[in-house]
């Protein structure tokens, strides 16, 4: 991990190929509310769904590895109420709502199998960006923020680093020097969020100032604290919510089940590679509303 601007100069060739390592993984295994976080950088769109800004993806901060982090959690509401929480198999631990989909879609019932495509995990991913142009908020041009994405723009950036054809050459997205500027641009496609057609400017350098890229670099905020154990609930805790957000319905699942999976409905089950197990969709905006109503209660 580099701490210095020259050592993360000088190590750019290793750490883009430990990247490339890095997505390929993620890519072969399928804190607090952002919303209220001022750190958090999110677009802005007009009356018809459209948005446009240029950003650029900052390289790991200084003492960390990957400029990236992912998060999976689960957003749904049950008979007894919303469920809006962190999934442990981002710690890769065992996670009470992907045992219960598990239970539910062995049962082979199609009843069961639609429950749980509604429950499924969904990904976001954690990353300093840097803004180059925010039309609808020129204010935050020149600034470093986190910005949350989802599977369509991190396909972007694997694309990027991985080129599918032979004339295209790969580059680092998050190279500070031989980076590229991103041109978000947000359509509203069949009533969600679309990024098609968002792309990667030519290749260059972030500026020509070393010292203005160290003062970047240096803004960046953390991204191995959005994996702490600490911003995460205990398995116990997160199989209590999902009883009280499930147990009303419960009969009406458990009377589809045979007999040996319906006591107790939430139980441990083997890990399986399952349809449902990933939401590539594009993040929900509204879920940040949904969480505060889940949690006013508490």
């Amino acid at each position: 991990m580099a701490t210095s601007l020259s050592q993360l100069k000088s190590n750019r060739n290793n750490q883009f190929e430990k990247l490339t390592s890095e997505l390929n993984k993620l890519s072969n295994n399928a804190p607090q509310n952002e919303s209220d976080d001022n750190r958090f950088w999110k677009p802005e769109v007009d009356k018809a769904g459209n948005g446009y800004a240029i950003i650029r993806f900052l390289p790991a901060p200084s003492g960390e590895d990957i400029p990236f982090v992912r998060v999976w959690d689960h957003g749904f509401q049950g008979p007894g109420g919303w469920y809006i929480e962190k999934s442990l198999t981002t710690l890769n631990e065992k996670d009470p709502v992907s045992e219960y989909n598990t239970v539910l879609w062995n049962s082979g019932i199609e009843s069961n199998k639609d429950l749980v495509r509604k429950q499924k995990r969904r990904l976001s991913y954690y990353s300093n960006i840097y803004i180059v142009k925010d039309p609808s908020n020129p204010a935050n041009d020149g600034k470093v923020f986190l910005y949350k994405y989802g599977k369509k723009i991190f396909d972007k950036l694997n694309e990027a680093m991985n080129p599918e054809f032979s004339d295209e050459t790969a580059l680092n997205p998050f190279d500070l020097w031989e980076g590229a500027n991103f041109k978000l641009k947000i359509r509203q496609v069949e009533g969600y969020r679309n990024y098609d057609k968002s792309e990667f400017d030519k290749l260059s350098p972030l500026t020509e100032d070393d010292d203005e890229l160290e003062k970047i670099w240096k803004s960046e905020h953390s991204l191995q604290k959005f994996l702490d154990r600490s911003n995460f609930k205990t398995y116990d805790e997160l199989k209590s919510r999902l009883d009280r957000a499930v147990n009303a319905g419960r009969a009406n699942v458990t009377k589809n089940i045979e007999e040996e999976e319906a006591a107790p409905i939430i139980k441990s089950a083997p890990a399986v590679s399952a349809p449902w197990q990933d939401n590539e969709d594009e993040l929900d905006d509204n879920l940040s509303f949904f969480k505060k109503l889940a949690t006013s209660d508490e």
